[in-house]
């Protein structure tokens, strides 16, 4: 996630901080290579400009030049200034009284409404509330039978009629989901390649027939300046309440995100981060601001550990390593649990500071976490809890179970065995912090 857009930006902030000394030529010549970084990353060339302009005025202010570290006072301006640009806070989906509550997903075809939908049913869900989703989007071919099928995969109802009247749908789905007591309907419409007239029209007449409370402008990061300009367009007609970046996962430069903001003046409220059904995240301005700048992200970070880590485990782990008793079904779980996490270079990213320069460029093989996930659920429970009794016929027969060699099978368990070594060498209590070995 904007991983091109960082690195420009560390390159120029590196030099800005490395100076002892600040004076207007030095702040002039950083600042429009900044601008340059910018542009290059798609943002719209208005919203670079005064972004500039805010930085630059407030750098050269007195406080910045007598200050012991005129530097890293112009990064944390620049910060600010981001933020500000990002909306400066969450703006979280306002839910009314009035049941069902309508979100309405708009936006061109290709963009990933049908996904999002599935994704942010899942997530309200989590929340406490009970969704409906519904199929709206009669034109394009299996678009129904997606939403059917991700509505499958999440156990969520799922509400579609053969008619070929979108804005009847959508009327009949908000009674339907009044009458059996579900509380918020999100509803999928059709796209186009393209803006026109018929789409516009279709999509203003169910506003109008479900009075959504919240009208989410779903938009594709990747086609980057593009996108502001539909987004104005769509904003002209049914004056959405907010934005969903999609895609953020692919190689995005990250226009569309620094500039969606500024020129349609509504709060981006979610951004999916891949194609899993889990990887929708609530888009905190503050948060992204530092992950551009390569500050890290600590408390996204928190909350995904939160969310992945099963606390009466931890607590039993915590007991078994005071025992020094740690096997290979612990270290299953461990792993398990880094999967549920995210991607790993992706968490990786949210590690602020000196510890995120040690990681930078450094590719993440997944599917070795995958390899040695099959390797431990191919062996006996007897197996993963003592070790010391896989012989040659024991590994091959595991080698073969997980499609893998005895090679493989015998790495991990050396692996394995440097990190029980670890484990004994730890003191009860010394809170040391315990680091995978290499091939992990």
């Amino acid at each position: 996630m904007f991983q091109e857009l960082s690195d420009k930006l560390e390159t120029v902030l590196h030099k800005l901080r490395g100076q002892g000394r600040l004076s207007e030529k030095n702040i002039s010549e950083s600042m429009r290579e900044i601008r340059r970084v910018l542009l290059e990353a798609d943002v719209n060339y208005k919203v670079a400009r005064q972004f500039i302009a805010d930085v630059e005025q407030k750098a050269l202010g007195q406080e910045v030049m007598r200050s012991i570290t005129p530097g890293q006072l112009v990064v944390k301006i620049i910060h600010d200034e981001l933020t500000r640009l990002l909306g400066e806070k969450e703006e979280p989906l306002i839910f009314g009284h009035a049941l069902p509550n309508v979100i309405l997903l708009v936006g061109l075809q290709g963009s990933g409404k049908t996904t999002l939908a599935g994704k942010l049913a899942r997530l309200l869900r989590k929340k406490g509330r009970t969704p409906l989703l519904v199929a709206a989007d009669i034109y394009r071919p299996a678009a129904i039978e997606q939403l059917k099928v991700l509505g499958a995969s999440l156990n969520m109802p799922v509400y579609s009629e053969e008619s070929r009247d979108a804005v009847q749908i959508a009327k009949n789905a908000a009674d339907h989901a009044r009458k059996n007591m579900l509380d918020t309907a999100i509803i999928d419409t059709a796209g186009r390649l393209h803006i026109d007239a018929a789409m516009m029209d279709e999509v203003a007449r169910i506003k109008a027939a479900t009075q959504p409370g919240e009208i989410l402008f779903v938009a594709d990061s990747m086609t980057g300046q593009d996108v502001v300009t539909t987004a104005q367009a769509f904003l002209l007609q049914l004056d959405f309440t907010g934005v969903v970046l999609t895609k953020m996962d692919g190689d995005a430069r990250g226009g569309a995100a620094l500039s969606i903001r500024a020129v349609t003046g509504k709060p981006i409220k979610f951004v999916s981060v891949g194609e899993k059904l889990d990887q929708l995240e609530a888009f905190h301005p503050d948060r992204m601001a530092s992950r551009i700048l390569g500050m890290g992200d600590v408390v996204s970070l928190v909350e995904k550990a939160q969310e992945a880590v099963d606390l009466e485990n931890a607590v039993r782990l915590e007991k078994k390593l005071r025992r020094q008793a740690f096997t290979l079904e612990d270290f299953l779980d461990q792993l398990q649990q880094i999967k549920r996490m995210g991607p790993l270079q992706e968490i990786l990213a949210m590690i602020p500071g000196a510890q995120a320069k040690a990681f930078k460029g450094l590719q993440v093989d997944e599917s070795a976490l995958v390899r040695v996930e099959a390797i431990i659920n191919s062996m006996t429970p007897q197996e993963r809890n003592n070790p010391n009794i896989l012989n040659g016929s024991r590994r091959k027969r595991i080698a073969l179970g997980s499609g893998s060699s005895v090679q493989d099978v015998n790495k991990v368990l050396n692996q394995f065995n440097m990190i029980q070594k670890m484990v004994k060498a730890m003191k009860p209590g010394s809170g040391r912090n315990m680091r995978l070995p290499r091939g992990f």
